[in-house]
């Protein structure tokens, strides 16, 4: 039971965990209210706006940052972490999923052409972030941040 405790009473855990909660649920308010229908996946896929990685990893930076300060290792590590993950969201991720919608809209085009391609499922195109999505993600992390470093003070 004190490894529950420990987690419920551990400030960094509880901000992370909630920027990612919080922006996986707008991410599937925002995705049935554009499309006008619910995609269950959306609650736990990647891909999306806002960006839950980017969410999660500022939300993480902030209370490191709130807690041991700017000039901390502790900051150091978490606020490149958080960089990393933002740039691979925009930049890997995001390529691959183009490819992905590329790549589908090929196979589609060669079906309806008669010709044989193995198509068992389609490849899934929500994996990155344009940079707004992760601007979102980041602004909205850094919030919950500041509401859960509040809560805990």
């Amino acid at each position: 039971m004190n490894f529950f405790r420990g987690i419920a009473a551990n400030e960094f855990f509880i901000s992370a965990a909630l920027g990612w909660l919080v922006a996986q649920i707008l991410k599937t308010i925002i995705h049935t209210a554009l499309t006008k229908s619910f995609v269950a996946e959306r609650m736990v896929g990647s891909g999306g706006m806002p960006s839950s990685h980017s969410s999660t990893v500022c939300a993480l930076a902030t209370s490191t940052c709130l807690q041991f300060g700017s000039a901390s290792f502790q900051f150091a590590i978490a606020a490149f972490f958080a960089i990393v993950v933002m740039y691979d969201a925009i930049g890997v991720r995001r390529e691959t999923g183009i490819q992905a919608k590329v790549l589908n809209e090929m196979m589609e085009l060669f079906s309806h052409m008669g010709k044989d391609v193995s198509m068992e499922e389609k490849l899934k195109e929500f994996v990155g972030h344009t940079p707004l999505q992760v601007l979102a993600g980041a602004i909205l992390g850094v919030l919950i941040a500041f509401v859960v470093n509040g809560f805990y003070s």
